[in-house]
C-alpha cells in the first residue's frame, strides 16, 4: 500500500487573476485563484484588503486582477489589492454527453467551445444524450482541460429545459437558500406606525394581464391651487420593499447576488421569494400595503413644479390590466372600470396628456422598436409569437414612472446623499463615425457637431420614415448607442435626455431600486432601515455588480428566445421565409425573420456566384464582379437549411437577388473591405433555388 504523497502548494505570482465567491462577505471579502492546477494541491485562500480611497472596488462574484502580498505571519497565506475588475467567463459549461468506445465526451451547447473528455468517475450519473452542467478541471503538467459533471439537467427536449439551459449556462441563482426562505416566511405585514395614512387616496395598479407582483400604483387629480391653473397632482406609490428586506440579512444578500428578476417565457426567476414579491410587497387590490410614495405637482405644460416623498400605508382601489384601462378610455368600460372612469381614469389621462407636452419638448430618443412575445403551450413548446400592441395606457405608466425616478434622483442630490444613478452615456466617436458613413450611403445627413443630442437622432429617424428607410436607419441608430448601466457617479441619461435619473419604481425586481429606497429613507429620516455607511462605501462595486447581473439577465432571455424559436422552426427545414438583414459582417449576413423575429445566419461563402466584399461604411456585402449588394435593413427571402435548438442557431440560404451598383465606384478602404471566398478558395456557386 503506497502512502498518498503530500505536495506543497505552489506559490502565487505577484499579479494574479482571482475569483471572489458570490457569497463572500462584502466587509471581509476573500478570493481564490481563477486558474488552478488541481495537481498542485488545494486552492489557496486570498484575503482582499479594501480601503475607502480604493479606485477599484470589487464585489462578491467578481473576477479581478490583483496584486498579491504575503499574509502577516502566514495567516492568511496571501492578501491582495484589486487592480482591475475583469469580465468573468461563465463558471461552468452546458453540453450533451455522448458515449463512444473511448468513454464519454461533452458536446458543448456553445459551438465556439471545444469538445472535452469526461473521465468515468466524473460522469455524476449522466447517461448518453443527457444535458449536463460541467466544470472544467485542468490536469497534468500540460494543464489539459477535462469536464466534470456537476449537475444533470435531463432531456434537452423536455418541458422547461430550454430556460434551464440559460439558467445553468449563465450561472443564474434560481433556488433560494433555506435561510432566505426562513426570513421571508417570518416577515410580517407593516402597520401604520410611523407612516402617513393614505387609505383615502384611490390609487390603482395598471399592469400586464399576467402580472403576479404589483409594485407601483398611480392616481392623479386636478390641482386646486389658483397659482397653478390647469395643473395636476400625480401620486406614485411604490412597494416599500425596504421595510421587509433589511441591509445585511440573508434576504438582502440573496437579492444583491441576483441583482434583478429574470423573465423567461415559461418561468420567472425572481429577485425575492414569493412571500415578499407576490404577497407582502405586492400592492394587492383592497389590502393595506406599505409604500414609499411621491406626490408631484405639474403645471399645464407638464413641467414638474415640486414634489415630496412620503412613507405611507394605502389601499389599492382597483387592479387593472393595460387593456382594461385603455378600453375604458376608448369608450368600452367594463364592470370594473365603469364606476371609476370619471373619478380615477379620466383624471389620470388628463394629467398624462400634460406630461406628454413636456416630454415632447424635452425630445428624448424616439426609437420605438417592436418587441415580440413568445406564447407557450401546456408542454412548454412555442404556440404563437405576437407583437403586443403599444397602448397609451402603457405610455401613461411609463411617463409617470420616469417622473418619479427623476424626483428620487433630485431629492437625493438635494440632500447630498449617495445614490445609484441610472446612466446612459453619449454615443462614442467611433460608432458615430460608422453611423455617419452609413447614412451618407443612404443619402441622409447627420449632425457633424461633436455634441450630438437625442434630437439629432430623432431628426434623421423622421427623414428615414419619409424615405421608407426606417428599418435600416433604426437598426444603425440602435447600434450607435451606449449601453445604459448603474453608477455611483452621474453622467446623465442620453436616451431620455435627462441630466439626472435613478431607478426607484421597481424594488421587487431590481436591487438598484431597493438601494435608492434606502437612500431616500436615510436622506429624509423616514426610518432606521435606510442606506448604511457600509453600503455607501461600496456603492460603485454594487453598481458594477448589478449592471453585470442586468446584462446576464438580458443574455439569458435572448438566448432562451433563440432556442425556443429554433425548436419551433426545426420542423420547417426547407421552408421559405421573408426576413430583414439585421447584421453584416465579413463572415456573412444575419437575417431576422419578419413573422417570428427568429435570427439566423447566411455564410458569406454561400451568398452567390461572386466574390462578396464586406463594405463596412455601407453595412453591405457587394459582389466584386456583378455589383450585387445586400445591405443592413434590406428585406430578403431565405430558405431554412439547418436548425440547432440546443444552440439556438439557424442557418439560411439566400434566395433573393440584390440590387446592382457599379463595383468600380465602390469605396474600398483597407481592412474595412474584406473579400469572402467560397469553401477552400473555390468560387461560390449560386443556388438553383435562388430567384
Amino acid at each position: 500500500r503506497t502512502r498518498k504523497q503530500i505536495r506543497p502548494t505552489a506559490a502565487l505570482p505577484a499579479v494574479t487573476v482571482l475569483d471572489i465567491p458570490a457569497d463572500a462577505d462584502p466587509d471581509a471579502m476573500h478570493a481564490y485563484p481563477a486558474n488552478w492546477n488541481e495537481d498542485e494541491g488545494e486552492k489557496p485562500l486570498v484575503l482582499l484588503k479594501l480601503r475607502p480611497d480604493d479606485r477599484v472596488v470589487p464585489a462578491p462574484g467578481d473576477r479581478i486582477l490583483a496584486r498579491i502580498h504575503p499574509g502577516d505571519d502566514g495567516v492568511p497565506r496571501y492578501t491582495a489589492r484589486a487592480m482591475k475588475i475583469l469580465d468573468k467567463p461563465r463558471r461552468g459549461q452546458i453540453g450533451i454527453v455522448r458515449m463512444d468506445e473511448d468513454g464519454a465526451r461533452l458536446i458543448p451547447v456553445d459551438r465556439k467551445q471545444k469538445e472535452m473528455r469526461i473521465d468515468g468517475g466524473d460522469l455524476g450519473g449522466a447517461r448518453d444524450g443527457d444535458l449536463v452542467e460541467v466544470e472544467i478541471k485542468l490536469t497534468g503538467r500540460l494543464m489539459i482541460p477535462k469536464a466534470r459533471v456537476t449537475g444533470v439537467i435531463g432531456n434537452p427536449n423536455s418541458e422547461g429545459a430550454v430556460s434551464m439551459i440559460a439558467i445553468h449556462a449563465l450561472d443564474i441563482p434560481y433556488r433560494f437558500p433555506a435561510s432566505v426562505l426562513k426570513e421571508a416566511e417570518e416577515a410580517k405585514e407593516v402597520g401604520l406606525k410611523g407612516r402617513e395614512d393614505w387609505r383615502h387616496v384611490p390609487l390603482i395598479t395598471i399592469d400586464p394581464p399576467d402580472a403576479k407582483d404589483h409594485d407601483d400604483a398611480v392616481y392623479a387629480e386636478p390641482d386646486d391651487d389658483k397659482q397653478n391653473p390647469d395643473g395636476h397632482i400625480v401620486y406614485v406609490a411604490i412597494a416599500d420593499v425596504a421595510a421587509y428586506v433589511q441591509p445585511g440579512t440573508a434576504l438582502d444578500r440573496e437579492a444583491y447576488l441576483r441583482g434583478n428578476s429574470v423573465y423567461f417565457p415559461d418561468r420567472v426567476v425572481p429577485m425575492l421569494p414569493e412571500r415578499i414579491s407576490n404577497e407582502l410587497g405586492s400592492l394587492k387590490e383592497g389590502a393595506n400595503k406599505a409604500s414609499l410614495a411621491v406626490r408631484m405637482v405639474f403645471d399645464a405644460e407638464g413641467r414638474k413644479k415640486r414634489h415630496s416623498f412620503h412613507r405611507v400605508v394605502f389601499r389599492s382601489a382597483a387592479k387593472l390590466s393595460y387593456q382594461q384601462a385603455q378600453a375604458a378610455i376608448d369608450g368600452k368600460p367594463d364592470d370594473k372600470t365603469g364606476p371609476i372612469l370619471e373619478t380615477i381614469l379620466r383624471p389620470l389621462w388628463r394629467a398624462y396628456e400634460t406630461m406628454v407636452k413636456a416630454r415632447t419638448k424635452r425630445s428624448p430618443l424616439d426609437l420605438d422598436l417592436p418587441e415580440r412575445k413568445i406564447i407557450l403551450d401546456a408542454k412548454g413548446m412555442v404556440a404563437d409569437i405576437r407583437v403586443p400592441e403599444r397602448l397609451e395606457a402603457m405610455r401613461l405608466i411609463e411617463e409617470m414612472m420616469i417622473a418619479a425616478n427623476v424626483a428620487a434622483a433630485e431629492t437625493l442630490e438635494k440632500h447630498a446623499t449617495s445614490l445609484l444613478y441610472r446612466v446612459h452615456d453619449v454615443p462614442g466617436e467611433e460608432k458615430l463615425a460608422a453611423l455617419r458613413d452609413f447614412l451618407t450611403s443612404l443619402d441622409l445627413s447627420f449632425s457633424k457637431s461633436d455634441a450630438v443630442r437625442p434630437q439629432d437622432f430623432n431628426r434623421v429617424l423622421g427623414k428615414a420614415r419619409e424615405s421608407n428607410k426606417i428599418e435600416q436607419v433604426s437598426e444603425m441608430v440602435l447600434r450607435s448607442q451606449a449601453q445604459a448601466e448603474y453608477s455611483a457617479q452621474n453622467y446623465g441619461h442620453f436616451g431620455l435626455n435627462l441630466d439626472r435619473y435613478a431607478h426607484f419604481t421597481s424594488p421587487i425586481r431590481r436591487y438598484a431600486d431597493l438601494i435608492v429606497h434606502r437612500a431616500l429613507i436615510r436622506a429624509l429620516k423616514l426610518g432606521d432601515d435606510g442606506l448604511t455607511d457600509a453600503e455607501i462605501s461600496h456603492l460603485q462595486g454594487i453598481a458594477q455588480h448589478i449592471s453585470s447581473t442586468e446584462r446576464r439577465a438580458m443574455a439569458a432571455e435572448r438566448e432562451t428566445a433563440d432556442r425556443l424559436l429554433a425548436q419551433f422552426l426545426a420542423q420547417q427545414i426547407g421552408a421559405k421565409f421573408m426576413g430583414r438583414i439585421s447584421g453584416v459582417t465579413r463572415s456573412g449576413l444575419f437575417v431576422r425573420l419578419l413573422e417570428t423575429g427568429a435570427d439566423g445566419f447566411i455564410p458569406a461563402s454561400t451568398i452567390g456566384a461572386d466574390y462578396y466584399r464586406h463594405v463596412e461604411e455601407q453595412q453591405a456585402m457587394i459582389g466584386d464582379r456583378t455589383g450585387e449588394m445586400f445591405r443592413l435593413g434590406d428585406t430578403v427571402e431565405v430558405k431554412l437549411i439547418e436548425a440547432a435548438p440546443v444552440a439556438g442557431a439557424l442557418r439560411f440560404e439566400l434566395l433573393s437577388e440584390g440590387p446592382r451598383v457599379n463595383p468600380s465606384s465602390m469605396k474600398r478602404t483597407g481592412k474595412r473591405a474584406i473579400r469572402n471566398y467560397g469553401p477552400k478558395g473555390k468560387t461560390p456557386v449560386r443556388s438553383k433555388g435562388r430567384k
